[in-house]
């Protein structure tokens, strides 16, 4: 077999691993990053291209084989909280794989949600579709209801809204907005660009507000609708293509 580690030939092994519907682009690069993949049976890194059909491709032990029909599909599902975004724990602890219905696919999350948090989760087959939604250069927006304790004000939200160094970490602006206060709790809304680890709880926490409840309601144009916790559906080649559509959109602003 030929050996593709130095060629500028071929595919990208993180893409072909996503088009497999094994992982995403950016969890393959962490399987790749980890030392379970494997390029002509030697150890991968990360840059490495392949040729499909002359090289082959290992993870964990198993045989990357693309499908030559290869169906794409995306589901919005519901998660739960207290569930983590994964198709396997070690803990034990539920994950969305527990929730999801049985499907010939093999489908991963796209991003995550914290283990407490609850909302909007798309789940797919396809790595392409995957690293365009939830990457973020792409800049989709993502909308959150928040419960915080305590009565923030409005002139409080404008560190949130301008973006910045808060807290020894860098944010893009948030669109912010109170929607309601009642018994030492307030309601709000939140909008953003990007998703650092438990980004919502560090940024309020950093202004002395601990976050109670988070739920995500929308990706760009997808809501969960009248989806229950738990329950899910399957995106229309219309929805797909609004998402991707948004995503070209704001690459094509932030160039």
């Amino acid at each position: 077999m030929a050996n593709q580690q130095d060629s500028e030939a071929g595919i990208r092994i993180q893409k072909v691993i996503a088009n497999a519907g094994i992982a995403s682009r950016r969890a393959a690069e962490k399987l790749i990053s980890a030392g379970v993949v494997k390029l002509n049976g030697k150890t991968a890194t990360l840059g490495q291209r392949m040729l499909p059909g002359s090289d082959e491709l290992e993870v964990e032990g198993k045989i990357v084989s693309l499908p030559k029909r290869h169906k794409h599909v995306v589901y919005a599902f519901y998660k739960p909280k207290n569930c983590i975004t994964s198709l396997n724990d070690p803990e034990g602890r539920p994950t969305v794989r527990d929730f999801f219905p049985n499907t010939q696919q093999r489908l991963f999350p796209v991003g995550r949600l914290d283990y407490d948090a609850e909302g909007l989760l798309l789940l797919t087959n396809d790595g392409d579709f995957a690293q365009k939604v939830m990457h973020p250069r792409y800049k989709l927006w993502k909308t959150y209801f928040v419960k915080i304790k305590g009565l923030i004000r409005n002139q409080e939200l404008y560190k949130l809204k301008k973006g910045g160094a808060l807290g020894g970490q860098r944010y893009l602006p948030a669109q912010v907005k109170i929607l309601h206060s009642i018994n030492n709790k307030t309601w709000l809304e939140v909008s953003l660009q990007e998703g650092k680890n438990q980004q919502i709880k560090k940024m309020f926490q950093n202004l002395g507000y601990p976050v109670q409840k988070i739920k995500r309601y929308s990706i760009d144009c997808i809501t969960l609708g009248e989806l229950e916790p738990g329950m899910s559906r399957q995106l229309s080649s219309k929805e797909i293509a609004g998402l991707l559509r948004a995503s070209s959109k704001a690459t094509k602003s932030a160039s």
